[in-house]
Order: structure tokens, then C-alpha cells, then sequence
């Protein structure tokens, strides 16, 4: 006489598909990257009219003018003429100490005035080391370990292609 055990059966589990719901996600992923519109003025870096505008300050004074950094390369990428508002400089301290002198003659004082946005035309190719060091002259410097601001506004025109 054979004698059977029985062993209790377990409910079963019921498990959840994971592979489906993951390319799901994927796909709604690719979708809103897909339709995600940039918009145009994302080449204004003025952080500075944020913290005015939730200070209940003053808002910017249109009569300010621009300030044009025009940044020259050849074939290779290297630098070959910095000009602010069309005058020749000969190098980046040069352009540090023209933007003082220009916010001290008009008046400015960059601690408790608005400045005037700077806009940087630069040469197709040049190389991007050209590119900070005229941002970095403009936006401020260190003077006896305190840093001293200049430009906030800090805008760039489309690149231009050199000619053959």
C-alpha cells in the first residue's frame, strides 16, 4: 500500500511586468524631448534682474547701451583682435580697464546701479579659452582678495563663419 503525501499548494504569485512599463516611460521620455520648445532669449545670463525683481526694486533702465565685444580668429582659432564698441584693444586687462573706465565716466557703480548688458560677437572657431577670458575681464575682477563687479548681462551674437 502506497502512501501519498500531499503537500499543500502555495497561491500563486501574481507578478507585475516590468518590460512594459518601462518602455512606456521611455517613450513618453522621448516624446516631451522631442516637442520640448527652446525659447529665444536664453542668451541672457542676467541673474541679477531676478533678485531686483523679487525685491520690489527699481525695474532696468532702457536708456543703458550696449556694450559690444567684437572677438577676431583666424583659420586655427587663435585670437586676433579685440575690439569694445569698434575701438582696438590689445589685450584682455586692456578691455578689463576700458569697462572700468567707461561705468566710472558714466557714473555707474556696479555694487548699487544697473549695468549695461555686453554683447560678444565672436568669430567662428575661435577657441573657447579666447571666449572666457573676455567674459572673465568683463564680468569683474579680484582686488585685494574681494571680488570686484562689473558686467552682468552677458549676451553672444550668432558665431560668424570666416571668409576663404
Amino acid at each position: 500500500m502506497r502512501i501519498h503525501h500531499f503537500q499543500p499548494r502555495l497561491p500563486r504569485k501574481n507578478e507585475l511586468a516590468m518590460t512594459p512599463m518601462i518602455d512606456v516611460v521611455f517613450l513618453l521620455l522621448i516624446f516631451f524631448i522631442m516637442t520640448f520648445q527652446i525659447v529665444a532669449p536664453e542668451g541672457d545670463f542676467n541673474v541679477g534682474k531676478m533678485a531686483q525683481a523679487a525685491a520690489g526694486t527699481t525695474p532696468v533702465d532702457p536708456q543703458l547701451p550696449t556694450l559690444t565685444v567684437r572677438l577676431g580668429a583666424d583659420l586655427r582659432g587663435r585670437l586676433t583682435s579685440i575690439r569694445l564698441n569698434g575701438r582696438e584693444l590689445a589685450g584682455f586687462g586692456e578691455l578689463r580697464n576700458h569697462v572700468r573706465g567707461l561705468l566710472r565716466d558714466a557714473g555707474i557703480d556696479p555694487k548699487r546701479d544697473e549695468t549695461p548688458a555686453v554683447e560678444f560677437d565672436c568669430d567662428y572657431g575661435l577657441d573657447y579659452e579666447h571666449v572666457v577670458d573676455a567674459v572673465t575681464a568683463v564680468s569683474g575682477y579680484v582686488d585685494r582678495g574681494q571680488v570686484v563687479e562689473l558686467l552682468a548681462k552677458i549676451r553672444f551674437a550668432r558665431p560668424r563663419v570666416p571668409e576663404p
